[in-house]
């Protein structure tokens, strides 16, 4: 369905299997870093400047823009590689570049390569947004922002006709899911301070993300807190009030997690995606948000909360380190054939066992991710219950897979 407005989901990119699941579940756009000159260099695998031509193709068959982050600080000996970077991303059709150096930004302007504000220009009031606008018309505003704050924006932007540099009003985007940072917009130097590793460079330790015991200088006098890991946002979930930033204004929903894994990017934009059409269409309502928290909550988060957007002052602190998703995924082994006719797909047992109601994920970077449960197994094409390590089984599926896709089986944690 072709609604209007339509509301951009931009998808988070480290891997050809998340490019393809990002496709799959209804992302308007997406965005991945090349190199080392963007915020997730270390925490993701990244791609190259080779790939941009892969990238471009695949996207624009399936009518996706493609956003290439150039969104770190960028120093006098980094200039010849960073035009490069733009240069490619102009010659090989990418949409946009995401930045926020001053260096990248004009640049790309001289050459006529569009450009999206980063988060790290920390957007906070109108002022900014005129300034940036003779830049670009696509930005992001401050996680710290409130949504009337950001109404407020969206209004001026109308009533002024603040426009980018194509002519067109300038578009709001806001981060929707995903990691928060304690840090304002992202700039934090704890990382750099303890292992000279900066966050602003994509190299973060994600110190903050540690537990913590404070004790006096003499050591005599420990600290109790309630929670131990103090600085350590909960992950944003905005999906329970998106009709509120819709009408706010909102026309660009970001999705965090370009390290996180595929079937992470094909759960969250598909819920996104879904909860946007029915704000859209007028049938947004609790029980399917509840339904989409229920699906959120099976794939890598920290526990969620509402971020400031509703007017917090504090913040919510994760409960414990790394994930609490209510799912996770156990190697099971790969595909070896896939028979179009028959609709059957091979696979060989290099680990665990494989049930038949077994929920499984079947992943690769052409097929993407693909969610399923098992309904019928076969060993050597007898009918069975059960499959285990070392033995080759048949499964029917209706969808094509591709030779080494791998297969995970879903558990409840």
């Amino acid at each position: 369905m072709n609604l209007k407005p339509h509301i951009e989901i931009t998808a988070p990119v480290g891997t050809w299997e998340s490019l393809q699941a990002a496709i799959q579940a209804g992302a308007s756009s997406l965005y991945f870093g090349v190199g080392v000159l963007n915020m997730r260099a270390r925490s993701s695998i990244n791609f190259t400047l080779r790939d941009l031509v892969k990238i471009s193709r695949i996207c624009h068959k399936h009518r996706v823009r493609t956003y290439l982050t150039i969104n770190t600080v960028i120093f006098d000996n980094e200039m010849k590689e960073m035009k490069k970077m733009v240069d490619s991303a102009l010659k090989n059709g990418i949409n946009a570049i995401i930045a926020s150096d001053q260096a990248v930004i004009r640049y790309a302007n001289s050459i006529g390569m569009e450009v999206h504000m980063s988060t790290q220009t920390n957007i906070t009031n109108l002022e900014a947004v005129k300034y940036w606008s003779q830049f670009s018309g696509t930005m992001v505003a401050a996680r710290e922002l409130s949504l009337e704050q950001v109404a407020s924006i969206h209004r001026s932007i109308i009533s002024k006709k603040i426009k980018g540099p194509t002519g067109e009003l300038v578009r709001l985007e806001i981060f929707a899911h995903g990691a928060l940072c304690m840090a304002v917009s992202g700039k934090c130097y704890l990382s750099l301070d303890h292992y000279n590793a900066s966050a602003n460079r994509g190299a973060c330790y994600q110190t903050c993300r540690r537990p913590y015991k404070v004790t006096d200088l003499d050591g005599e006098i420990e600290l109790v807190v309630d929670n131990e890991y103090i600085m350590s946002p909960k992950d944003l979930c905005t999906i329970g009030f998106l009709d509120k930033i819709i009408n706010a204004g909102v026309s660009v929903l970001k999705i965090e997690g370009r390290g996180r894994s595929p079937e992470y990017v094909k759960t969250v934009v598909s819920c996104y995606r879904e909860a946007a059409n029915a704000v859209l269409n007028g049938t947004y309502s609790q029980e399917k948000v509840e339904g989409w928290i229920t699906r959120l909550k099976t794939v890598y988060n920290r526990g969620f909360w509402d971020g400031y957007y509703l007017g917090r002052k504090m913040g919510e602190w994760a409960e414990q380190h790394g994930s609490v998703a209510s799912t996770t995924k156990e190697y099971l082994g790969k595909v070896v054939n896939y028979f179009k006719k028959l609709k059957v797909a091979e696979i060989r047992m290099e680990s665990g066992n494989l049930s038949k109601g077994d929920r499984i994920y079947i992943q690769g970077p052409t097929t993407g991710v693909i969610d399923f449960t098992v309904s019928e197994i076969r060993v050597d094409l007898k009918e069975v219950k059960k499959t285990v390590k070392g033995e080759f089984c048949s499964i029917p599926l209706d969808v094509m897979l591709r030779r080494a896709d791998k297969v995970f089986k879903i558990v409840m944690t």
